[in-house]
Formats: C-alpha cells, structure tokens, sequence
C-alpha cells in the first residue's frame, strides 16, 4: 500500500496502487489530468516515461517543480492545455504512440481548497469555476446561472447534479436573478436551500455546485471526445485507466468501453455485419474499482472514485 507516500499540499491522489497495477506492463504513459503530479510521480518512480497534461497553470507549475528531477533525466514533459483539444490535435504531444495513458477526472484538493477560485460552497466564495489557463474563454458558473433560460437550467440540474427538483430550482434561480444577479456561493445556496428546505446540506451542495462546474468547463463533452482519440493514440496491447467521480462521467467510461469490446456495433436487426467485425480491445475491470475504507479516511474525496481500465487489442487488422 502507497497510503499518502504521493500526497502533496496541492492534491491527495486517490487509487494509486490500483493505477499502479492497471498501467504495470506500460513504458510511455500520457498522464492527462497531471493535477499536482501524484499518480506520475508514482509511474515515473516505478520507471516509467511520462507526458503530464493539464488546462490549469497552477497544477504545471507544482508539478513541474515536483517533477523537476525526471524531466532533468528526460523522463518527464508536461504539457499545458485541455486534454480532449491537445489529443485529438497533431504535434503536441508527438506522433510517438503510448502504451499507457491516464484521465483522473474532477478537480484537485488544492483547487476547492482556494477560495478565489469559486469551486467551493463556502461562505463568500465566488462563483467561478473556470479551471484553467483558457479561462478567459469560458462562461462563469455565475454566468450559466444568470444567463441561461429555464430549459437549460433543468438540463444543467437533473442531468448533472441528478436533481429530480430540477424545474422548481431552476424557476427559484431565475426568479431570484431577476431581482439581483447571482454573484457569490451564498446566492446558489441561498437558491437551493429554498428548493430542498433546511434539511439540505453539504451533501446537496457539493452535488449541485459539480453540476456547475461541469458546465463551466465542457467536462462531459471533452471527455466524450478525448476517449475515442485516446484509444487511437495507444499502442497495440495498451491499456487506458479512467477515473471518475460522477455518474456522468462514469457513465460515458463504462459505454465506451464496453462498445470497444464488442465484435460488432451493427443494429440488431441488420442481416449481414458491415462494421469493423472485430473487437477493439477487452476491459480489464468488469465493475468499477472503488477505494478501500483505509483510503477514504485518509482522503474522503476517494469515496467517490471509480476507476476502470481497458486494455487496447495487441494487433489490429
């Protein structure tokens, strides 16, 4: 067991043994959500190559830092950007393929942890979330908030924070608005708490505040097209580990994979087989892996997690 051996005051990665296990036969890896280098620094000191990717500038800063010895001796690159532009792109990350590639999705420890950034429900905190350098580029939660019609909000609610009082919250949301601009983590649980009564808590929050958060920052809809270009930059015989913490995304992962598995996607009801006929690769994990009571008391962020790998076909044709 690592424990916390690869914590640090930036973010507590959570799996790492599992990780470890997933990506044991791999050289190169792509880590595509580097965060504060955790999981590459378990990769990279147990003598792998790797190219960390991530959007925020802060996370390639520690990490970078953190990292410095691997990339002296070239084993280590980072790579700022959004992991589902950069994949699908030619050139940055190389044309060399990898045999091992990484998405720990959601966000870092350090990042709820800085109020300034608007992840979190705290008292006074604003209503950002936007992750990273192209931040510029991107609505804020209070924007998806004050901006977006009735239809959208529902959407936004149930489909993302699994909220099945969406349409009376996203009613209570414009209604408020329309006497004073949503601005601040007080104004949406001021909102959400009118909707589910007193008896909500940090529980319904952090679920809701997420559902921003993955609008802010298109995280469903990356992640539906980085998986596909992901698979494609593997190796034969490589494997992809994901790790999600929402249904959304986890939902997604599961589909997926399991579509890449099978010898052929034909409707049902055509007669002869026009597809590719072959699988694509095998999942290794038939259920997700969760994290062990052990981790979660270490991190309770872990409880969340749900890690599955799938291992690319050792030849393709």
């Amino acid at each position: 067991m690592t424990s916390g051996r690869f914590d640090s005051a930036y973010h507590a990665p959570v799996l790492v043994d599992e990780v470890l296990a997933a990506l044991a036969g791999a050289h190169r890896v792509l880590d595509c959500t580097l965060g504060g280098g955790g999981h590459s620094l378990a990769l990279l000191e147990a003598g792998k190559h790797v190219v960390g990717i991530d959007r925020d500038p802060q996370a390639i800063a520690a990490a970078t830092e953190r990292l410095s010895r691997f990339a002296a001796d070239g084993r280590f690159r980072a790579v700022p950007g959004t992991y589902a532009d950069l994949v699908t792109a030619d050139g940055a990350l190389g044309h060399e393929p990898f045999d091992g590639a990484l998405l720990d999705l959601g966000i870092s420890s350090h990042q709820i942890d800085d109020e300034a950034r608007g992840f979190s429900f705290r008292e006074g905190a604003p209503l950002d979330m936007r992750m990273g350098g192209d931040a510029a580029e991107l609505a804020t939660a209070a924007d998806v908030l004050n901006a977006s019609d009735e239809r959208e909000l529902i959407r936004v609610f149930k489909t993302y924070g699994d909220e099945p009082k969406a349409s009376r919250l996203a009613h209570e949301v414009a209604r408020r608005r329309a006497n004073r601009p949503f601005a601040t983590s007080d104004d949406f649980v001021g909102a959400i708490r009118a909707v589910l009564g007193p008896r909500s808590g940090p529980g319904d929050f952090a679920r809701l505040f997420q559902a921003l958060r993955i609008v802010v920052n298109d995280e469903l809809e990356g992640l539906a097209r980085a998986l596909p270009a992901l698979r494609d930059r593997l190796a034969p015989g490589g494997v992809l580990a994901v790790i999600a913490y929402h249904s959304g995304e986890d939902r997604i992962v599961k589909h997926a994979f399991r579509e890449w598995s099978l010898s052929c996607v034909c409707p049902p009801k055509q007669l002869q087989c026009t597809c590719r006929g072959r699988p694509l690769g095998t999942p290794l994990t038939k259920k997700a892996v969760t994290a062990n009571a052990d981790e979660i008391a270490r991190n309770p962020r872990a409880r969340s997690a749900h890690l599955r790998a799938w291992r690319k076909a050792a030849a393709e044709g």
